[in-house]
């Protein structure tokens, strides 16, 4: 609306559908994004033996994801080796890790303009001391130690995950009403 291109504001009625669409790309991702370094740093420290590679995956997959194996797995396959990540031997923490701080950073910046709308709602165009804090946290490159960049642009020194829920709760609670008396879980 700011820059001409709409006349009014989205209907908010949308939401839902934007909201669950996200929540499938970002939230759906994270226990997949924890549990690769989780078998990694399990094989690493040899807490998981070769011997054992293929069922530890499966038993991270099922626990933080409840997705079992479509057929049964045993030892003479190594599945971990279809994610390019664990070949490669790339960490993984990094992906999972953007995905908690996009939303920190997001929530902070709106904040900072002084938004009042659902956070998903939230803009920083034009927002004088949104972009303050997010220049003051680029232009320290690499030069200072990752907490001091996260304080210059949130205030705060640690990571917080409290900002996707409050991105998502409009998403929570239609889907706590859709679910509801419905047993949860794997």
């Amino acid at each position: 609306m700011k820059i001409g291109l709409l006349d009014k504001a989205p209907d908010a009625s949308r939401d839902i559908g934007l909201l669950m669409t996200r929540a499938l790309e970002k939230i759906a991702f994270l226990p997949f994004g924890l549990l690769i370094d989780q078998w990694r740093w399990k094989v690493f420290s040899g807490e998981v033996a070769p011997t054992d590679y293929n069922k530890a995956w499966w038993d991270l997959r099922l626990k933080y994801q409840g997705v079992a194996p479509p057929s049964v797995r045993d030892e003479q396959f190594f599945d971990p080796g279809a994610k390019y990540h664990i070949p490669d031997n790339t960490p993984y923490t990094r992906y999972f890790l953007a995905s908690i701080l996009q939303f920190q950073f997001h929530r902070a910046l709106s904040q900072a303009a002084g938004c009042t709308t659902p956070l998903h709602r939230c803009s920083i165009y034009d927002s004088k001391e949104a972009g303050k804090r997010l220049s003051a946290m680029l232009a320290m490159g690499q030069s200072r130690p990752w907490p001091d960049a996260l304080e210059a642009l949130t205030g705060l020194r640690q990571m917080d995950a409290t900002a996707i829920l409050d991105y998502f709760a409009p998403l929570s609670t239609w889907l706590d009403d859709q679910i509801a008396g419905t047993p949860v879980g794997w």
